[in-house]
C-alpha cells in the first residue's frame, strides 16, 4: 500500500496551462511579470505590495490574522500604508540601504509589515525565529554587526543590550515604548506614502542563519533577483490564483515562513493567513475552516500528528475549500500520504530545497504522479542528479551525493564573512551545488531521500547544529564533555539526543538531565534541548584531534547500547 503510486488530481494547475512536461523552460521568460522589466526599478517590497495596489487590487485582502484572541485583516491598499508608515519611522532613525535589521517578533501581521518595511528602505532584513533565547539571538546579530532590531517587550528579557555592541536603536511594537522607539505609535503620525529605495537584483534582501555540523551559525545572503524563482514556484509549486486563501504555517524566523510564507504568495497577490496559535489539531483545522484556506503549506511532524487524532475528528470541520496540501522539512512518510489521500481525499505535495537554495528546487508538481517516500522531481529551469564521491553522476537507484547544477535565480549570494564556507558548496569546480543530503534517482527521475553526509539533525522540521548545542551544554557547571546526535523519532523525524560525560561530585540523576535540558531551553531554544540525555563515562573519540565521533554515537544509538 505505501508503495502504490497516487496520480495527478483533475484541476486548472498553472503549471498544466504554461509548461508542458519535458519542454524546455528559461528563468528569463519570467521576468516579464515584474514591473522592473519596464522600469528598471527594482525592490522586494514593492512587488509584493505596491504594484498590487497601483493594478487596482488595492481593496483584496492580503494578510488574515487569526488567534484565540484577535482576528483581524489587512488589504494590499492598508498594508501599503502600514510598510510605509513603518519605513519611515525606520528611516528617520537612521535605517538605510544595506543596513541589517533584525525582526523579533511572534507570527503577527507586524512580523510582515516590520520585514516588508526594513525592505522597501533597501536594508537587509534578518527575520529571528520567535522561541530564540538570548544566546541565538546575540550570535545571529553580533555576526554582521546588526545596528537595528524590531521587537517587543515580551521578547526584551532575551535582547541583552550589553552583549551586542552594534545595535543603535530597538524598536518595539508595544504602543508604550519605555526605554526604546514605540515603531507602532509614531507610525501613526507618518505619512503613509513613501518613495521605494530601489536596488538592484544583486542587492542584499535578507540573511537567514543555518546550522552546521562545526563551528556557530552561518549567515546565508540572499538577494532580491530571489523574487524570480519564489514567484514563479508560488505559481506552479503551490499552484496560487489570485482567489486563493493561503496558509503556510512556519515562522518567518526560518527560511520557509519567510520565502512561502511572506514573499511568494504577496508576489502571487493572494490572501495570506498568519495563525498566532500554538499547535493543536483542533486549532488548526479551526483555521482552515475558519479562513476558508485553500491552499496550505506545512511539515510532515503536523501532518503526523493530525494522523494520530481521533480518525473522525476532521469531520468536525469544513474542510471542502481546501484544494491543494505541501509539505516542507524532511522527508514525508508514505503512509501520511496514503492517509491524507484516503482522509481528506487530497495529495500532499513534499518539496526540497534548502536556506542555501532560496526556494523550492525539487517538487511533487500538482500536474505529476506522486510516488509516495519520494521528494518529487526536478521543477522546470533546475537539473538534479546523485553523484558519487568523484563528482561523477551515478545511475539510477544508486545512492549518492543529491546536487544540483548551478546556478538558479535564488541561489544564495554570499555566506556572510564567509567565503571559503561558500566554496564547500560547491567542491567539484562549481558547476555543481551539494546540498548535503544523500540521496537516489529513480529510472523517472524521482529523488528519494536517504539521509544527511554530515552530523545535521532535522527535528519537526528544523535543522539543528549539534556544535551550537554541545557548546551550550559545555557552559553548564555539571558538564565536562558532550556529543550530540539526531536519535530517529516517529513523529519529529529525529529527535536531538545528548550523551555526556559529568564532572566530578554530579550524580547521573533525572533531576540533573532535566535540568541541563532546560539550561539548553533557555540559553538557545526549545527546539534545541535535548528530549534524552545519556550520562557515560566516556566519549568515543579520534585518537590525532581528539574529535567526538558522532557517527560512532550513532552506531550506539541504532544497535541499542545506551
Amino acid at each position: 500500500m505505501t508503495n502504490a503510486t497516487i496520480p495527478p488530481e483533475k484541476g486548472d494547475y498553472q503549471v498544466g496551462r504554461e509548461w508542458r512536461e519535458g519542454a524546455p523552460f528559461d528563468w528569463k521568460d519570467i521576468h516579464s511579470n515584474f514591473t522592473w522589466h519596464k522600469t528598471g526599478k527594482v525592490n522586494m517590497a514593492y512587488e509584493c505590495v505596491d504594484r498590487h495596489v497601483a493594478e487596482g487590487k488595492g481593496n483584496k485582502t492580503a494578510l488574515h490574522y487569526l488567534s484565540d484572541e484577535e482576528e483581524n485583516t489587512y488589504t494590499y491598499a492598508e498594508l501599503q500604508r502600514e510598510v510605509n508608515r513603518w519605513a519611515r519611522v525606520l528611516q528617520r532613525h537612521g535605517v538605510k540601504k544595506g543596513d541589517f535589521v533584525f525582526v523579533f517578533l511572534p507570527k503577527h501581521p507586524s512580523c510582515h509589515i516590520a520585514m516588508l518595511a526594513a525592505i522597501k528602505l533597501g536594508a537587509v532584513v534578518g527575520p529571528l525565529f520567535e522561541a530564540f533565547m538570548e544566546e541565538a539571538v546575540k550570535d545571529r546579530i553580533n555576526d554582521c554587526e546588526g545596528e537595528y532590531l524590531i521587537t517587543d517587550h515580551s521578547f526584551l528579557d532575551r535582547v541583552i543590550r550589553e552583549d551586542i555592541p552594534s545595535l543603535k536603536n530597538i524598536f518595539v511594537t508595544d504602543k508604550q515604548g519605555g526605554d526604546y522607539i514605540s515603531i507602532t505609535k509614531e507610525a501613526e503620525k507618518e505619512n503613509p506614502e513613501l518613495e521605494t529605495v530601489w536596488v538592484d537584483l544583486e542587492d542584499g534582501l535578507n540573511i537567514h542563519y543555518t546550522s552546521g555540523s562545526t563551528g556557530k551559525p552561518k549567515g546565508i545572503i540572499h538577494a532580491h533577483r530571489n523574487m524570480i524563482q519564489q514567484y514563479q514556484t508560488g505559481r506552479w509549486v503551490l499552484d496560487l490564483h489570485e482567489s486563493d486563501i493561503y496558509w503556510c504555517t512556519a515562522h518567518p524566523g526560518w527560511v520557509t515562513g519567510t520565502v512561502y510564507g511572506v514573499f511568494a504568495p504577496l508576489l502571487n497577490g493572494v490572501t495570506t493567513v498568519i495563525h498566532g496559535g500554538r499547535f493543536s489539531a483542533e486549532a488548526w483545522y479551526g483555521v482552515l475552516e475558519r479562513a476558508g484556506v485553500t491552499v496550505w503549506y506545512s511539515a510532515p511532524t503536523a501532518f503526523r500528528m493530525l494522523k494520530s487524532q481521533p480518525e473522525r475528528l476532521h469531520k468536525d470541520y469544513d474542510l471542502s475549500k481546501l484544494r491543494h496540501v505541501l509539505s516542507v522539512g524532511e522527508p514525508l512518510n508514505p503512509e501520511v500520504i496514503h492517509w491524507a489521500y484516503e482522509t481528506w481525499s487530497l495529495r500532499i505535495h513534499d518539496t526540497w530545497w534548502m536556506t542555501e537554495t532560496g526556494a523550492q528546487l525539487v517538487a511533487n508538481l500538482p500536474t505529476r504522479t506522486i510516488k509516495p517516500g519520494s521528494m518529487g522531481r526536478p521543477i522546470p529551469g533546475i537539473k538534479a542528479a546523485v553523484l558519487d564521491d568523484d563528482g561523477k553522476e551515478l545511475p539510477s537507484k544508486k545512492t549518492g551525493h543529491l546536487a544540483i547544477q548551478a546556478s538558479w535565480p535564488s541561489m544564495m549570494k554570499e555566506v556572510w564573512k564567509n567565503p571559503e564556507k561558500y566554496q564547500t558548496y560547491f567542491p567539484f569546480g562549481g558547476d555543481w551545488y551539494l546540498a548535503g543530503d544523500l540521496a537516489y534517482m529513480d529510472e523517472d527521475g524521482y529523488i528519494f531521500f536517504q539521509g544527511r553526509s554530515d552530523d545535521m539533525i532535522n527535528s519537526s522540521g528544523e535543522r539543528i547544529g549539534p556544535f551550537e548545542i554541545e557548546s551550550k551544554l559545555m557552559e553548564h557547571p555539571a558538564v565536562k564533555e558532550s556529543g550530540v546526535i539526531g536519535k530517529p523519532d516517529d513523529v519529529r523525524g529525529e529527535i536531538v539526543k545528548a550523551y555526556i560525560v559529568l564532572n566530578e561530585g554530579y550524580e547521573r540523576v533525572e533531576e540533573l538531565a532535566q535540568e541541563i535540558r532546560s539550561f539548553v531551553k533557555s540559553g538557545l531554544a526549545a527546539h534545541a534541548a535535548p528530549r534524552e540525555i545519556a550520562f557515560i563515562e566516556e566519549l568515543p573519540k579520534t585518537q590525532i584531534s581528539g574529535k567526538v565521533l558522532r557517527r560512532e554515537l550513532k552506531k550506539w544509538e541504532s544497535e541499542g547500547v545506551l
